[in-house]
């Protein structure tokens, strides 16, 4: 199984849904076949400062595992401190935010990296800038989509609207990730049951709620490893 010069892009159903525990999850998984794999978070809003500089809390989990030593700049390009929508977050900072310059940085990765894995920023169609969304990212790096689900009510909605969404789009979903952020969501199987009917995409894995997400990211089961690479892979 090769992932040289290959990347996937992780995106969810909203902001808040468990995108960073997927990535770093998929991260330590790709890890295990000794590849070596490097995390990407092209924007994020929401940053406090660390010796000078802004940095986002995801942004800091997927440089801390990835396989090789990065730079915060390579993992996170655009940084914004206002927790709001990227478009607006980069506007309020005098800056917009450059598909090119992020793709520089990606294929960069790329000449070090076995796979890269680029978690998104909010859901699908959030706006990057005045011109442009998630979903002209993912075209441009031309990236194999993994959809995270928040598993909570009105998901439904949200996931047959993003899935809807993705294929429309033109790019290619190798599948999703059921992730339960409500602790008493009810009809949790009768849920996943209709979305896996819904999708044409296999479902990887079924993430059961935590009270601390951040103690639990190996989220694939050992017997569903195999499985889960080929799609990777695929």
């Amino acid at each position: 199984m090769s992932l040289k010069a290959r990347g996937i892009f992780v995106t969810g159903t909203d902001t808040g849904i468990g995108k960073t525990l997927v990535s770093v999850g998929l991260m330590r998984l790709l890890r295990t076949t000794g590849l070596k794999v490097a995390g990407m978070k092209p924007v994020a809003t929401g940053a406090s400062g660390l010796n000078g500089h802004l940095v986002n809390e995801d942004a800091l989990l997927l440089q801390a595992n990835a396989s090789i030593p990065l730079d915060y700049s390579q993992v996170n390009p655009f940084v914004f401190e206002l927790p709001v929508s990227p478009h607006l977050a980069a506007k309020k900072a005098g800056r917009d935010i450059d598909l090119q310059c992020i793709r520089q940085v990606y294929d960069e990765l790329n000449e070090v990296a076995d796979c890269v894995v680029v978690e998104g920023v909010g859901g699908w169609e959030v706006l990057l800038n005045e011109r442009e969304r998630v979903a002209d990212l993912v075209r441009m790096l031309d990236l194999p989509v993994l959809l995270v689900v928040g598993l909570r009510l009105g998901c439904l909605n949200h996931a047959l609207l993003t899935g809807h969404a993705i294929t429309h789009a033109g790019v290619r979903c190798i599948g999703w990730v059921a992730n339960q952020v409500d602790r008493d969501y009810p009809l949790l199987a009768e849920n996943i049951e209709t979305l896996e009917k819904a999708f044409d995409w296999p479902l990887l894995t079924v993430v059961p709620f935590y009270d601390d997400p951040a103690k639990h990211w190996d989220i694939f089961p050992t017997e569903r490893k195999d499985n889960v690479l080929r799609v990777l892979c695929s």
